[in-house]
């Protein structure tokens, strides 16, 4: 068999075929029509017959009879078929996904059977990775997060979420200032995360540091302010625990400024650098720290600050805040 068979052989077991039919197609699509005696002499060593490997081909929407006396077999357009092989797989794996989490409960009830403790998991060391990948990577709808450092994944590009997003996973998240003042961070993570679709905000002070999956789940930790290693996560499950999470997490995003400015609000009286410089300022980001993400000097910054305050008639940091927020430049 060839490596493009093989292949080829992978792709149509994934669809659910056995290895009977799959061999069978494959000769089919290489030799073209032949009858029930040569595709049986052509394919040897089948576990069923022949009859009932055609069978399952004709029925999967691969293969039909052909000629006059309907005694010979030859693949057909597979559009159909491959939407009716991908259904059923879709159904089967759905229905298997029911049957693990149901084997897991009674397992739960009658062999470990806690009442409350399998609503936490401690997750610790190196595993602590592998868990938030796999956590993450199962979304289907929206993802809610609380960021701050330390960060187990690092602190660089998030491809993870930009797939997510391009493929209709919804995002919100509140960065605590220690995010941005993170080396990198705005520019290299969470910038182009806004600019795939990330709904972003920042609060002064966080709470901790959460992720909410769908609504079903959640992983929380400290914020670096509370501790300097930060080595264990807490996972958490369908609970009043996961509902209060939730509500925190809705609390925080009430109360947060966005991070970005606003698609749509173009204000031709500030230029770009002056926009994510409120949009900085707004984070509680140190002077050092915006300047040197905007990529200018300290006695620039400063420059720019006074003209927006001068410009909005502020005495203060805050009151400049607010009137970016009521003119709707954040």
């Amino acid at each position: 068999m060839s490596s493009t068979d093989t292949e080829r052989a992978d792709h149509l077991r994934v669809l659910g075929l056995n290895d009977d039919e799959i061999r069978v197609y494959q000769h089919l699509l290489r030799a073209g029509p032949a009858s029930i005696t040569e595709l049986d002499e052509a394919v040897p060593g089948q576990a069923v017959g022949i009859d009932a490997t055609l069978g399952g081909l004709v029925q999967a929407g691969l293969a039909r009879r052909s000629g006059s006396d309907h005694s010979r077999f030859l693949p057909v357009p597979p559009d159909a078929g491959l939407e009716a092989l991908t259904l059923r797989r879709e159904s089967e794996l759905k229905q298997a996904r029911i049957e693990v989490l149901n084997a897991y409960d009674e397992f739960r009830r009658t062999v470990h059977n806690e009442s409350t403790t399998h609503l936490i998991e401690v997750v610790t060391g190196s595993a602590i990775v592998e868990r938030i990948n796999q956590i993450k990577g199962s979304s289907q709808r929206e993802i809610l997060a609380i960021d701050s450092p330390p960060y187990y994944l690092g602190a660089g590009p998030n491809q993870m979420e930009i797939e997510q997003l391009n493929r209709g996973v919804s995002y919100r998240v509140v960065y605590s200032p220690e995010s941005v003042e993170v080396p990198g961070y705005l520019t290299e993570n969470i910038l182009p995360c806004v600019e795939a679709g990330e709904q972003a905000r920042v609060l002064p002070d966080v709470p901790a540091k959460l992720t909410i999956i769908d609504g079903s789940i959640a992983f929380v930790s400290m914020s670096v302010r509370d501790t300097d290693v930060n080595r264990s996560l807490l996972i958490i499950r369908p609970s009043s625990l996961l509902t209060a999470l939730i509500g925190m997490f809705e609390l925080c995003w009430r109360n947060a400024l966005p991070l970005h400015a606003s698609v749509g609000t173009e204000d031709d009286r500030l230029e770009p650098i002056e926009r994510r410089l409120l949009a900085l300022l707004a984070t509680g980001a140190a002077d050092d720290t915006i300047a040197r993400t905007l990529g200018i000097s300290r006695r620039t910054f400063f420059r720019y600050l006074e003209r927006l305050m001068n410009r909005t008639g502020a005495s203060t940091r805050f009151q400049l805040a607010l009137h970016a927020a009521r003119e709707n430049w954040l």
